[in-house]
C-alpha cells in the first residue's frame, strides 16, 4: 500500500477500508526495511519510546556558560540567540585578542573581556612534578629506586692562562716542534740552540743542553716513560738524552737534512725530516736506524703514533697525510684532501682507528679519518692555518691551535665539532703545542716568544685501578669499555691487559 500525501486522498482511502473518520496519526520512523514504508494507523507514541528524527537540534538549555565567564540571556531565539552562541564559543576557544561587542537579546550589547580563559591552552599552575602523579602519594620525596638529576650546565673553560712564561728565541717556523710534556710532569722547550727544561711541580727550570752556535734545535720528543729525551737537529742528527742525569746517552745519523718531526713507541723512535725520509730508530740496537719509510714529496713535519703503537701517521708539506704499519716502508693509507701542509696530526683515545689532521693556511681545514674503514668522516673549516691538534684523554673534545690569521686557540666537541671556548692571548702563530700528564692542561707556544697555560680540559671522571676481576661485578666474557692508554689488571688471565689487548677487559668505576 503506497503512502498517501494529501488529505483526500486519505480520505478515500479510509473510506475504502471502512474505517471510522479520524485524523491522521503521526509518522513513525522505526528501525526497518528501508524499502517498504509503512503507515502505522492508529499508533499512539509511547512516552518512554525514543522518538528518531532526520535532524539533531541542540537543546542550549542544559548548556554551562559558566565555562565562559557569561550568563546567558533570559531569552534566546532566532539568529541572534545562534549569533551569541558562536561568539561565546569562539571568544573561549581563541581568547580574542581586542573586547568584542555581542548584540544580547532585548537590544542590549554584552561586551566579552578579552580575558575570558582559553579553556583549551595549557596551565602552567596545573603542572605536577613526575613523582605527584604516582599513585603511592609521594608528596616530597622522590620515587624508591628512582634517581632525580639536574640538568647538566655547559662546561665553562677559563678565557685567560693561569700562567705564562717567558720563552726567547723561540722560532716562529711553523715545521719545527719545539715544546713536549713528559709523563713525569716535566716541560721540554727549545730555544735557539739550547734545551729547557721546566719542572711544572717545582717551577724549576734546568737547561738540559747546549748545541753550539752551529747547530740548533729543531724538535723535542719524550719517551712514553721514564726520563729519556730525543732532540733533533738541523745538522740531521738525533740526541737522546737522560733529563734526570742531564747526560747525552746517544747520538744518531741517517738523515741529511734537519729533523723536524719526533714520535716514539716503546722503545722505537721514528724521526721525520727535511730529506722526505722518515727513519724507525731501536734504541736498544747498536744500529742508527732500522728501516727507512719513503712516500714523500717534501718535508715530514708531523709524526703521530697511534695509542695502540700498531700505526704511525705522518704529515708532510707535500699536503699528503699516511698511515704506516709497524713493518711497512711505505704507506698503507694514503690522503690527499688536504691543499696545504700538514702538521697537525692526533689519534684519538677514545675510538681506534679515529684519526684528526689539520691543514695549513691554503687549507684551514681539521678533517676526521678512519684508518680502520679507510674512509673520510668528516670536515670542518677553521677559518685560519691550522698548527696542532691534541685530543683530550678524559673527554671526547679536542683542541686546535691556530696561525694566520686569527692566532687562536679552540676547544672543540666531537663528534658534533662545537665550539666550548676559543681562546686568545698570543699575538704569533701558536705553533706549539702540548699537553699534561693529567690531560687536564695544554700547554701552547707562539713567535710571541711565550709559553701559555690553560685549564681546558676537566678531570677525569673515572679511575682505572688494578682491581681484580670480580669486584667490578663483571663475569668471563664481559667486555667493558677501556681507555686506549691504561693498562686494567684482569685477575682471570693474571696478568695486565695491554690497552690494544684482549677480549677480556675490565673497566673498574671507584
Amino acid at each position: 500500500m503506497e503512502d498517501q500525501t494529501t488529505p483526500s486522498t486519505n480520505s478515500s482511502s479510509s473510506s475504502k477500508l471502512n474505517l471510522p473518520p479520524r485524523s491522521r496519526p503521526s509518522l513513525s520512523l522505526e528501525p526497518t526495511t528501508p524499502s517498504r514504508p509503512m503507515v502505522n494507523l492508529g499508533y499512539q507514541p509511547s512516552p518512554s519510546r525514543t522518538i528518531y528524527s532526520d535532524r539533531f537540534i541542540p537543546s542550549r538549555t542544559g548548556s554551562n556558560f559558566a565555562l565562559f565567564d557569561a550568563s546567558p540571556p533570559p531569552n534566546s531565539s532566532g539568529e541572534d540567540g545562534a549569533s551569541t552562541y558562536v561568539t561565546l564559543l569562539r571568544a573561549a576557544l581563541l581568547t580574542p585578542s581586542t573586547p568584542e561587542k555581542v548584540m544580547g537579546l532585548g537590544g542590549k550589547s554584552n561586551i566579552l573581556s578579552p580575558a575570558c580563559p582559553n579553556i583549551f591552552r595549557y596551565k602552567t599552575e596545573t603542572r605536577q612534578p613526575m613523582h605527584s602523579l604516582s599513585p603511592f602519594g609521594f608528596d616530597d620525596g622522590a620515587l624508591p629506586g628512582v634517581t632525580y638529576s639536574p640538568v647538566k650546565p655547559p662546561r665553562k673553560v677559563p678565557r685567560s692562562p693561569y700562567k705564562v712564561l717567558d720563552a726567547p728565541a723561540l722560532q716562529d717556523d711553523f715545521y719545527l716542534n719545539l715544546v713536549d710534556w713528559s709523563s713525569n710532569n716535566v716541560l721540554a722547550v727549545g730555544l735557539g740552540n739550547c734545551v729547557y727544561l721546566w719542572n711544572a711541580c717545582s717551577s724549576k727550570v734546568t737547561k738540559l743542553c747546549d748545541l753550539g752556535t752551529d747547530d740548533s734545535v729543531c724538535s723535542v720528543g719524550w719517551a712514553q716513560r721514564g726520563t729519556d729525551l730525543a732532540v733533533g737537529t738541523s745538522n740531521g742528527k738525533l740526541q737522546i738524552w737522560d733529563a734526570s742525569r742531564c747526560k747525552r746517552v746517544r747520538t744518531m745519523e741517517g738523515h741529511r737534512l734537519r729533523v723536524g718531526a719526533l714520535a716514539w713507541n716503546s722503545s722505537i723512535l721514528s724521526s721525520g725530516s727535511r730529506d722526505k725520509t722518515i727513519l724507525q730508530r731501536d734504541i736498544r740496537a747498536q744500529v742508527d736506524f732500522v728501516s727507512k719509510l719513503t712516500g714523500h714529496k717534501s718535508e715530514v713535519c708531523g709524526l703521530k703514533w697511534s695509542y695502540d703503537n700498531r700505526e704511525l701517521a705522518s704529515g708532510g708539506n707535500d699536503n699528503r697525510l699516511f698511515v704506516w704499519n709497524q713493518h711497512s716502508t711505505q704507506p698503507i693509507l694514503k690522503y690527499c684532501e688536504h691543499t696545504a701542509a700538514v702538521k697537525a696530526i692526533a689519534w684519538s683515545p677514545h675510538l681506534h682507528g679515529l684519526l684528526a689532521s689539520g691543514g695549513g693556511t691554503a687549507d684551514r681545514c681539521i678533517r676526521f679519518w678512519n684508518t680502520t674503514t679507510n674512509s673520510h668522516l668528516s670536515c670542518m673549516d677553521t677559518g685560519s692555518q691550522v698548527c696542532n691538534l691534541v685530543w683530550s684523554k678524559n673527554v671526547n673534545e679536542l683542541v686546535s691551535t691556530h696561525g694566520y690569521s686569527q692566532n687562536q686557540i679552540i676547544v672543540w666537541k666531537y663528534p658534533s665539532m662545537s665550539k666550548l671556548a676559543t681562546l686568545t692571548g698570543h699575538t704569533y702563530r701558536v705553533l706549539y703545542l702540548a699537553i699534561s700528564p693529567d690531560g687536564q692542561t695544554v700547554v701552547t707556544g707562539a713567535g710571541d716568544e711565550t709559553l701559555r697555560f690553560w685549564t681546558v680540559f676537566p678531570s677525569p671522571k673515572s679511575q682505572f685501578s688494578r682491581v681484580p676481576l670480580e669486584r667490578g661485578g663483571c663475569t668471563v666474557g664481559d667486555v667493558i669499555f677501556c681507555s686506549m692508554t691504561t693498562p686494567i689488571y684482569c685477575k682471570i688471565k693474571g696478568r695486565e691487559v695491554p690497552p690494544d689487548g684482549e677480549s677480556i677487559i675490565v673497566w673498574h668505576m671507584p
